[in-house]
């Protein structure tokens, strides 16, 4: 889990050092962003072929090349003197990176035995998802005491003791065999750019306005032809990379689909809070990571307590308490208005920091119930790439949300502030002047309009999330109750 959580910890830890990275390397802040797209992009093309990897190069050996790179890529990150030299590095950080979270995932969980799976999965999920959350909190702390390069050498000491540990105790089941006979070269190459370019599509599509961009609409064409192309070629192939055949079980595809959906509203409130708190409250950087504490705490205490006595119970109870809790919360932030303070912020956020362990774990555990062991790290790259990709979509939807609703909450509100309307002419005497005071009271109001219209449009994306988890609720009874008569899986 060590190496997990230093790679998920990487995809937040970065982004409140942006303004620092930029200023020192002599970028804009626009340019530096392709810090962060460029590890996405690469994390999301090795990810899903990660179980073909781990059969190719023996399972203990990629894990430990992983976190080696990355261990090695972080030192080079830290040092970078220019911003693309640093863009390079972090591609490799990515790179090696990708293969970290399925694999600790298949490990762990032929690890334990059925019954305890859900122990094992509480204890992953932990990394999983407090990682990104106390990401910005440690970023904007060691970028203010230190400098933004410590965001990078924070890694070396998680990265050591990951390799002295796998060193020590990470041994391949006998059924990885080393080596392939044949190497489906066109699969590879057609998911690499097809990923890579949604993934760019994904991160760089609210900046550049969507499909109004030419490169926007190009990207999407790619990554289509390629997505399909490469569907087709792993299915008629002999030889795929990516054994696509798992999504035949019904509690598999169905469980990949909530992941998917889950990482949309995960992540999606991840991006929406921080920016509300800076942007209409005044918090500073780490002020606003360190309300956002409180999700983690929330998730941190629930998956120890789930994953503990989830076996006792049918899962998909949890399943199902869990959106309804995570609904009520998002619902609750919803009712919230620009006089909250931190204690509004702090209960919601702790109770769906609970519901979020409520989710993963038995997610997680339900989904992978019917795979089989020799399936196991195919099966968890495709459900990792899939909430990563859910997560993109996640944050790339939900900027778009906000900007379209302050637009339309704009015009509603902004359509009453006029020379005719007598409660603006008692606020703004001597209106119809046009002197340069007057000027200044419609900026100041523009303003006033401005702030409410963006709360306006936080209220409303965040009851669109809390409606997708309520939509989610039926797809539950699609799944299967995992068997509790299954034979454990040797430990390895």
């Amino acid at each position: 889990m060590l190496g997990t959580f230093m790679e998920v910890l990487d995809t937040t830890v970065v982004n409140v050092s942006l303004p620092h990275i930029a200023g020192s390397l002599s970028a804009t802040i626009d340019e530096a962003t392709w810090v962060i797209t460029s590890y996405l992009v690469a994390n999301a093309m090795i990810l899903p072929i990660t179980g073909w990897l781990a059969n190719y190069f023996g399972r203990k050996r990629l894990l430990m090349m992983s976190v080696t790179g990355f261990t090695i890529a972080s030192i080079l990150c830290g040092i970078a003197p220019t911003l693309p030299l640093l863009i390079m590095f972090r591609v490799i950080q990515g790179a090696a990176g990708g293969a970290l979270q399925p694999l600790s995932q298949a490990v762990l969980l032929e690890s334990f035995p059925p019954e305890q799976r859900g122990k094992a999965m509480g204890f992953w999920g932990q990394g999983i998802v407090v990682a990104p959350i106390i990401g910005p909190v440690l970023g904007g702390w060691l970028t203010d005491t230190y400098s933004w390069r410590w965001v990078f050498y924070i890694n070396i000491p998680f990265g050591i003791a990951s390799i002295i540990m796998t060193t020590l105790f990470i041994f391949d089941p006998p059924y990885i065999k080393r080596g392939s006979s044949r190497i489906d070269y066109w699969g590879m190459g057609m998911l690499a750019v097809g990923i890579g370019a949604l993934q760019i599509m994904l991160d760089k599509g609210q900046e550049q306005d969507w499909f109004s961009s030419h490169w926007i609409v190009a990207l999407l064409a790619i990554a289509i032809v390629f997505v399909v192309g490469f569907i087709v070629r792993e299915l008629t192939t002999d030889h795929p990379v990516v054994s696509l055949s798992v999504f035949k079980d019904r509690t598999y595809s169905t469980g990949v689909l909530l992941m998917t959906l889950l990482g949309f509203v995960l992540y999606g409130s991840l991006v929406l809070l921080p920016i509300w708190l800076q942007t209409l409250l005044a918090y500073p950087a780490v002020q606003a990571g360190i309300a956002m504490a409180p999700r983690g705490i929330g998730s941190f205490i629930g998956m120890t307590v789930i994953g503990r006595i989830m076996h006792k119970f049918d899962p998909r109870k949890f399943l199902a308490a869990g959106l309804l809790v995570g609904a009520a919360t998002l619902f609750q932030l919803s009712r919230l208005n620009l006089d909250a303070g931190y204690w509004d912020f702090f209960w919601p956020q702790f109770v769906q920091g609970i519901s979020l362990a409520m989710l993963f774990v038995p997610l997680t555990t339900i989904a992978m119930s019917n795979i089989p062991r020799e399936g196991m790290g195919n099966a968890a790259a495709l459900f990792n790439l899939l909430r990563n990709l859910g997560g993109g979509i996640g944050i790339a939807g939900v900027s778009t949300l906000v900007t379209r609703y302050s637009q339309k909450h704009i015009n509603m509100l902004g359509s009453n502030v006029t020379a005719y309307n007598p409660k603006v002419r008692a606020l703004l005497p001597g209106l119809q002047s046009g002197s340069l005071e007057s000027r200044r009271g419609f900026l100041k109001v523009f303003g006033l309009i401005e702030r409410q219209a963006t709360m306006l449009s936080y209220i409303d994306v965040f009851q669109l999330l809390a409606l997708i988890f309520l939509l989610m609720i039926p797809l539950v009874l699609i799944m299967k109750k995992p068997s509790a008569g299954a034979k454990p899986v040797a430990a390895h």
